[in-house]
């Protein structure tokens, strides 16, 4: 008689592997701490993306930052030495002339008429006629058709201004009658221009490229 055998039942071990439960809180702040990063990764590569392509405004602005570098480098020692012998501030003149002649590059201060002033009328019969903007004294703007006075050189412009200033109108614009370069732009203002906001405009132009350098003598 054939015995009959028991199968042995083999114990299955489980693969599982018991994990432990990791707190929603600490899940929420690692998913948050990965968020901050990415985040941090975009702002950096935007602003190193926007150095190396600066926009059109900022690249104009340097361009005009160079070109009346270049002219106040042009005209400076000329003007500090007018300004000295004329009880002037060389500063306010070469404030005067960027702002008056766009740094050099309007039509009227370039040759042949050099007039970096906006002067108007004739000089030693000499003059040029082109449309100008003026301030009907409560901030509105017009334009008029003007005649201006044409020069042969730039020392001519310069010296003719500094004679143009030594009206009865323009005392208070001498050194010997002022405190500061504020004084004498405050008394432009109103006086050798129609524009109201004439004199804080060349406050704003003698601040930024440190014009006071030149009323030393």
């Amino acid at each position: 008689m054939a015995k009959v055998r028991k199968r042995k039942k083999r114990r299955r071990v489980s693969g599982r592997r018991h994990r432990k439960n990791v707190p929603r809180s600490v899940l929420y702040g690692m998913t948050f701490l990965a968020f901050l990063a990415f985040l941090t990764l975009i702002f950096f590569a935007y602003h190193s993306q926007e150095a190396a392509n600066p926009t059109s405004a900022d690249t104009s602005q340097s361009s005009q930052d160079t070109t009346t570098i270049s002219f106040i480098q042009t005209i400076g020692e000329s003007a500090r030495q007018i300004a000295a012998q004329n009880d002037l501030y060389a500063s306010v003149m070469i404030a005067q002339a960027i702002l008056e002649s766009n740094s050099g590059q309007s039509k009227l201060s370039q040759a042949p008429n050099y007039n970096f002033f906006g002067i108007k009328g004739d000089y030693k019969g000499q003059s040029v006629t082109m449309q100008t903007w003026e301030d009907d004294g409560n901030g509105n703007s017009y334009t008029i058709d003007a005649q201006f006075r044409s020069y042969g050189s730039l020392e001519e412009s310069l010296q003719d201004y500094a004679q143009f200033l030594q009206k009865d109108l323009y005392v208070g614009v001498h050194k010997s009658r002022t405190a500061s370069y504020q004084d004498a732009t405050a008394a432009l203002t109103g006086t050798y221009a129609t524009d109201t906001s004439y004199g804080s405009k060349l406050n704003q132009l003698i601040s930024e490229y440190d014009l006071t350098i030149y009323d030393s003598w």
